[in-house]
């Protein structure tokens, strides 16, 4: 309840977005659907209006322990072009984020 009152405050301060990082994906569904603001998700689920992972992590360039939302779609294209283009394929699918790259609380 926090959370999506926060969210109704960042959009009524006159945010033109909101970004979701880390957020359990039940409750980045509900923000969604209330806020009438585009609702953009780092490892917050499917079910918000936009995704955004940083091209390191989607090229595999992650050191040290590596967040839970990070796929690296360099391994399964070979490419850097083939990389993008499968984030993008899989971001319109909804394939990604999956189960796995998403919070847990």
């Amino acid at each position: 309840a926090e959370s999506l009152a926060l969210a109704h405050a960042a959009r009524e301060m006159g945010a033109d977005a909101i970004l979701l990082e880390c957020v359990p994906a039940p409750l980045a569904a509900r923000i969604t659907q209330a806020v009438q603001a585009p609702v953009i998700g780092i490892g917050a689920g499917a079910d918000t209006d936009g995704q955004v992972l940083v091209v390191h992590d989607m090229l595999g360039m992650v050191t040290g322990r590596k967040p839970r939302f990070v796929k690296d779609f360099l391994a399964e294209s070979g490419s850097i072009k083939g990389a993008i283009e499968a984030y993008v394929a899989a971001v319109r699918d909804r394939s990604f984020p999956a189960e796995e790259h998403t919070f847990k609380a």
